[in-house]
């Protein structure tokens, strides 16, 4: 239920004295005064407004009447309405005959002024309520039917298929104002902020965007994107939180593996993350041995420039020679260097899974 404050009635007394000689007093449905052009009498009863609160009519109160009448002067007392409700009184002092011109063009102004007020309110409870119900959504407790109800209530659509990005942000960047703009080129997306300098951004599945173009249009546009990591297309809310963990980790992994990266597929990751996630497991360091072996003996690094642009290159021999600007012969000689000394031939698919999982845990240079 809305109620008057403070601020609305010293705002609607301010707006209305800066265009009329007389002063202005905004009382609660209290009579008690909340807004003055006169400072002292903030926080006094008013007895003419509780006579229009008793009545619900415009009071009108000369020199002679205002004597009999506690903390009252001359003026106009006419009730403030909001959605047929009795609200407060609004208060111009002076001569009746001289305010009947103005006073209910004031009153009008003033109800403007509470509308207005009231639905800034609406809205701003509307955003807080969806943020809150979209962290509920996504988290694990998350398919409760009243929460689901409630979205639909509030036309955050939770049955349609999404896709997550999750944006890391430069410092001095605003989570919620990239929210706001996606928001109003994406129609019935979700924007959530965990944390000052992350946005997860749930994008509606049948809304294609080209990403790489995202990022540049971001870019001119003076925001400072470090990086952002793109899931796949879920369905349904258990899919999307399968989803927002993964891409989690796609961020993750890609800042602390891919440092100059900035656009991260999860699609193109998808085996090394899962990896990653376990780096610390005995299992996966066993994994990782024949590569420790070549790095041990690659002094200037060439054996490993080599092998990621083998794996770059899917094992194609000529694409990848061609990437390294050498011949055939070399790289066939450097897959020979790096068989001996992994243990592992690269040529075999068993021997290239062990060493691209390698190379797709060791963290590139800046």
């Amino acid at each position: 239920m809305f109620e008057l404050d403070h601020e609305l009635a010293q705002d609607i007394v301010d707006r209305t004295m800066a265009i009329l000689p007389y002063n202005v007093n905004v009382m609660d449905n209290q009579g008690l005064i909340l807004g003055s052009g006169e400072p002292e009498r903030i926080n006094t009863r008013h007895e003419g407004a509780q006579l229009v609160l008793a009545n619900g009519r415009v009071v009108e109160i000369d020199g002679q009447t205002a004597k009999h009448l506690k903390g009252v002067l001359p003026g106009i007392n006419l009730p403030l309405m909001h959605d047929q409700r009795l609200i407060g009184v609004l208060g111009i002092t002076g001569e009746p005959d001289g305010l009947r011109t103005y006073a209910e063009l004031v009153r009008m102004t003033a109800e403007m002024l509470v509308s207005q007020r009231h639905q800034q309110a609406e809205q701003q409870w509307r955003r807080q309520r969806c943020d809150d119900l979209l962290a509920l959504l996504l988290a694990d407790t998350g398919d409760s039917p009243r929460l689901i109800d409630e979205a639909q209530q509030l036309g955050l659509k939770p049955q349609l298929a999404r896709t997550p990005y999750l944006f890391e942000l430069g410092v001095g960047q605003s989570a919620e104002a990239l929210g706001a703009w996606l928001s109003s080129r994406y129609p019935d997306s979700w924007c959530v902020s965990s944390a000052q300098l992350s946005l997860l951004w749930c994008r509606p599945a049948a809304l294609p965007v080209d990403d790489p173009r995202l990022l540049e249009k971001l870019d001119g546009l003076g925001w400072n994107i470090l990086r952002v990591a793109v899931g796949g297309q879920a369905q349904g809310l258990a899919g999307l939180r399968r989803c927002y963990r993964r891409v989690g980790d796609l961020l993750a992994y890609g800042r602390d593996i891919l440092p100059h990266a900035r656009l991260l597929i999860l699609n193109r990751y998808r085996l090394p993350v899962m990896l990653w996630r376990h780096r610390n497991d005995d299992a996966l360091d066993e994994l990782l041995n024949p590569l420790r072996k070549v790095l041990a003996r690659d002094s200037n690094g060439q054996l490993l420039v080599t092998l990621r642009s083998w794996c770059e290159h899917d094992g194609q021999s000529q694409a990848c020679a061609d990437a390294l600007g050498i011949h055939r012969n070399s790289l066939r000689y450097r897959m020979e260097r790096i068989a001996e000394l992994s243990g592992v031939d690269p040529l075999t698919l068993d021997g290239m899974l062990a060493l691209y999982l390698g190379v797709q845990l060791l963290p590139q240079a800046l």
